[in-house]
């Protein structure tokens, strides 16, 4: 897994090697934040990724201006791996790592957020429930947007707390933007 564009492009980035995590694939990074790049500044942003994995998404803003990036991840290992390559990459005073259960994470959180990566495991009973609960406690600022990643058995629909589109489809895999109506 490496890094595609900014500062940090080309660096070789550390993984666990099983299958506990699915780092996003050159191609879904590139498309995403082509993306954000009409709808958000990445300079000085602040950024979470949720269920970070290998935090490649949160490293990847980094590498492209973003001020702070707090990652969560409750994988031990696969926490090592991102404090490692926040070490390697010397950009440790631009994060900070937070190794607990994510929704955990999102029901004490008292923060806000430009931009929120959530990308949990396929099978997480509660991936539905992120959208209502991040928008609910205000973790994302008015003019940021949320991602969530999630298989195609899942179908987001806007409410009155937040505007679920668009999608970006990548075969099994579905990427939905989530803002608030406003930004419309």
């Amino acid at each position: 897994m490496r890094v595609i564009s900014g500062t940090y492009k080309g660096r070789i980035l550390k993984t666990v090697k099983d299958l506990s995590v699915r780092p996003a694939t050159d191609r879904v990074k590139q498309t995403l934040f082509d993306m954000l790049a009409t709808r958000l500044e990445m300079d000085e942003a602040t950024v979470l990724d949720l269920f970070a994995g290998s935090g490649g998404l949160g490293i990847e803003a980094l590498s492209r201006g973003a001020a702070h990036v707090t990652f969560v991840e409750h994988d031990e290992d696969a926490a090592q791996y991102i404090e490692q390559n926040l070490q390697m990459l010397g950009c440790e005073d631009r994060t900070s790592l937070v190794e607990t259960d994510a929704m955990s994470f999102v029901h004490r959180c008292k923060d806000s957020f430009d931009l929120i990566f959530a990308d949990p495991p396929y099978l997480f009973a509660e991936t539905t429930d992120l959208p209502r609960l991040i928008f609910g406690q205000q973790m994302l600022k008015r003019h940021g947007y949320l991602l969530i990643e999630h298989t195609t058995d899942i179908q987001f629909e806007s409410t009155e707390l937040y505007h679920a589109g668009p999608e970006k489809r990548f075969g099994r895999t579905i990427v939905t933007f989530f803002r608030y109506h406003e930004q419309e």
